[in-house]
């Protein structure tokens, strides 16, 4: 992306003007996730997860959507349940979010390393389609 002013608050979105070409090439093969991998070696972050969102959804959210706050108590993902049944990139509404919020604290509450290596497999399929 450009330098821009609204980088901590304003989600990226279709035909953004602040994407240069190249990060459009990147976000549409998913290369721009592979740094994430440092932050896993580091342990900040897992391989699956639910997704980190920006500090001002996080702070947004928490009022407004019942036990958005239940997916803060588990490392964020470079991968997850929520983004393996499409509800990934924007959420321009309130209503998108609650439902990735709600695949969030699903994957929670019922993880097992075979979901992980399920979410995982799925996750490939989606990037090489």
């Amino acid at each position: 992306m450009l330098p821009n002013r609204e980088s901590d608050t304003q989600q990226a979105y279709d035909d953004d003007p602040r994407i240069t070409p190249l990060g459009r090439f990147l976000r549409i093969t998913s290369i721009d996730e592979l740094p994430q991998f440092w932050n896993v070696l580091k342990g900040e972050m897992s391989i699956v997860g639910p997704r980190p969102h920006m500090l001002i959804h996080t702070e947004q959210y928490c009022s407004i959507i019942p036990d958005y706050n239940k997916r803060l108590l588990v490392k964020p993902g470079i991968t997850g349940w929520a983004q393996v049944h499409n509800l990934r990139g924007e959420t321009e509404k309130p209503d998108k979010m609650k439902k990735r919020v709600e695949y969030d604290i699903w994957y929670i509450e019922h993880w097992s390393l075979a979901l992980d290596m399920k979410i995982m497999f799925k996750t490939l399929k989606i990037i090489f389609r």
